[in-house]
């Protein structure tokens, strides 16, 4: 269980409303295709909120930018939800260490990749119904995966380190602020 005093829950409810407007604005915008931070987004929900709140957050990125966007295939869109999921939960079982960190954001993206590759081979009209079509989605899909790889690694990383960080350097600023007197310029 993780300790929730007033003052962490504001401060995880203003960081969480960041990174679902954030996850908003980053699907909307241009971008490479599948780089951006919602599978980040799913697997820091995991790693520091509640599981519950964790799925809540990543659902309301989804759905309020799916909104926006357009729904799309009842089966490939549950497909990406549900490898988002497994995003979020790959976080709650994480143990805050850099490797386990990365390698559950690795593992993720894989899954990902699968889950709604087979989705769109399954509930698709681009590939034949057979093994080589299944094979072809995934050939053709690998760029995607790079993309998404990229973006899940990279997001991951910069979201858990702002988080593990931001308390030492608000720390090391309030010291500064104490302790260290402006220097005042030198008259003539």
């Amino acid at each position: 269980m993780k300790p929730w005093n007033s003052e962490s829950k504001i401060n995880i409810l203003l960081i969480t409303t960041i990174l679902i407007v954030f996850g908003i604005i980053m699907r909307l915008l241009p971008h490479a295709p599948n780089f951006t931070p919602i599978g980040a987004i799913a697997f820091w929900s995991g790693l520091y909120l509640p599981k519950k709140y964790s799925f809540l957050t990543l659902l309301l990125t989804l759905i309020l930018s799916d909104l926006i966007i357009g729904f799309y295939s009842l089966g490939i869109m549950a497909a990406v939800y549900f490898g988002w999921m497994v995003m979020a939960y790959l976080g709650s079982t994480s143990n805050k260490k850099i490797f386990s960190i990365a390698g559950g954001a690795f593992i993720g993206s894989i899954i990902f990749f699968l889950v709604t590759n087979f989705a769109v081979w399954s509930f698709g009209s681009l590939y034949p119904k057979s093994i080589l079509g299944l094979w072809s989605c995934f050939i053709n899909a690998l760029p995607f995966f790079r993309n998404s790889l990229s973006s899940d690694l990279f997001y991951t990383v910069l979201f858990v380190a702002v988080t593990e960080f931001s308390p030492a350097i608000a720390q090391t600023s309030t010291w500064i602020k104490r302790h260290v007197t402006p220097v005042s310029p030198a008259t003539d």
